[in-house]
């Protein structure tokens, strides 16, 4: 797993976090930027795998 990869899970993750929390807070910018976060993670996930297969 390289970094990018690894960045990419920890940012989905801090997402969902903050996500939850704006929802039981019901702080609807907290919420959104934990979807911003979400789909930060998801591409840089995407980009980890690509180069994954292009330095095999």
């Amino acid at each position: 797993m390289n970094k990018d990869k690894m960045n990419g899970y920890v940012d989905t993750v801090k997402g969902k976090a903050k996500e939850h929390w704006g929802k039981l807070t019901d702080d609807r910018s907290t919420e959104t930027e934990g979807k911003v976060d979400q789909v930060k993670g998801k591409l840089q996930e995407g980009v980890g795998k690509i180069k994954d297969k292009l330095s095999r």
